[in-house]
């Protein structure tokens, strides 16, 4: 029963995504100067209560002290506003450990909605960050963005129109994001070198891409063993708006569930629908156009171990991004065909081994999906197949995700 509850108030989350909130009336204009101090004087065990109001900054706000709460009376009632903001690249950056931010929203900030950096024991909890132009590439790139982080949990959050990704956990460990959602971004929600994570009962819908798990080639931690479960990711057909030459760039329009180069990832029991390229993308960064003289020693570009399986997928793959996609549509399906359930680039490791002996193809393992195509992206997408024999196997279950909170 718990679960029907919480796919039931997910259901209801999306249905609203269109409904405008009363804006928050204006505040105290003496009180920003007043947060300023209280940031910069905060000492371990405080706690800084945002009065309701929208309070408007003209440069970054920075914490860096651990043991702090930073709490508002409420999302959409404690609002700091920086669409003058003249100094700062971040709305709110922070940097310490043992740090819970809640209730309030942060919007229009130059650069990063709300940054965190090199912590542990974070907590983000019913925080919305957002543009309030929507989709621009002048927008800031991040919305919530843990880097380098350990013990982190993301949950209750909203992230809209953010330039690169709306909920971002960077190169951390120990992860769980939960009952949030993410729209109108490039990206909705990012893992992207990051080690153990759980992406639980979100929404991602009308975002360029719904949910990516990557790993970027030029980083020296590699990501892996992520659950993506319970979460619906819907209709992400946005155009990309992501800064030329940014990795997110490259994303088609109309991606639901994309890997890329990410090993050890497990996917299910998520409602996936309606994106229009494909609802799910499995890819090496070699699609990308990355070379190998710009990835870190020992990066493994290939994604491996991925399985797929007790999803409910509809509709998507009719109007792929991009003309390279839409011509591999027609090609291998026909002017009126659609991409089956999963779309794989087709680059894989030839001298992969299990336990010391050879092992062919990708170790893709896909249940209960409408099929597969390999696009055949070595040879220049020449020789597509929809052949799913190759990708009938399973995989061990990966463990939950125990932030040890209690």
């Amino acid at each position: 029963m718990r679960h029907c509850l919480t796919v039931f108030a997910i259901a209801l989350a999306l249905a609203g995504c269109g409904e405008s909130t009363p804006p928050a009336p204006a505040g105290d204009a003496s009180y920003a100067p007043k947060l300023q101090q209280q940031l910069l004087d905060a000492k371990p065990g405080d706690v800084i209560e945002i009065p309701a109001g929208r309070f408007a900054f003209d440069r970054s706000l920075t914490l860096r002290a651990s043991g702090i709460t930073i709490r508002g009376a409420g999302m959409d009632k404690s609002v700091l506003s920086f669409k003058g903001q003249k100094a700062g690249a971040e709305g709110l950056l922070v940097n310490g450990d043992d740090f819970l931010i809640e209730h309030l929203t942060i919007e229009d900030s130059k650069g990063d909605g709300l940054k965190i950096s090199e912590s542990k024991n974070v907590t983000m909890r019913g925080v919305k960050v957002q543009w309030t132009g929507g989709p621009s590439t002048s927008n800031g790139a991040y919305g919530l963005y843990p880097v380098k982080t350990t013990n982190v949990l993301i949950e209750d959050c909203v992230a809209i129109a953010a330039s690169d990704a709306g909920i971002y956990v960077g190169q951390s460990r120990d992860v769980v994001v939960r009952r949030s959602r993410a729209e109108s971004n490039v990206a909705g929600i990012e893992i992207e070198n990051t080690i153990n994570a759980d992406v639980y009962d979100n929404v991602a819908t009308n975002n360029t891409g719904g949910i990516l798990v990557f790993n970027m080639p030029a980083l020296s931690q590699q990501g892996g063993q992520i659950r993506i479960y319970r979460n619906r990711i819907i209709a992400n057909n946005t155009g990309n708006f992501g800064a030329k030459g940014t990795p997110v760039a490259s994303v088609p329009a109309g991606s639901g569930m994309v890997i890329n180069s990410n090993d050890d990832v497990e996917i299910f029991d998520n409602d996936i629908a309606d994106n229009a390229t494909a609802n799910i993308i499995v890819s090496s960064v070699y699609s990308t156009g990355y070379k190998d003289s710009s990835m870190a020693d020992g990066f493994d570009p290939y994604p491996e171990r991925i399985y797929i399986y007790g999803n409910r997928l509809k509709g998507g793959g009719d109007s792929p991004d991009g003309l390279d996609l839409k011509a591999l549509k027609v090609a291998a399906m026909g002017f009126s065909g659609r991409f089956p359930d999963v779309l794989w680039d087709g680059y894989y490791n030839k001298d992969r081994k299990v336990d010391g002996q050879p092992a062919s193809g990708p170790q893709i393992c896909l249940e209960d999906v409408s099929g597969v195509i390999n696009a055949d992206g070595p040879n220049g997408y020449d020789d597509p197949n929809t052949d799913m024999t190759p990708f009938r196997c399973s995989l061990p279950k990966l463990p939950a995700i125990d932030l040890g909170r209690g």
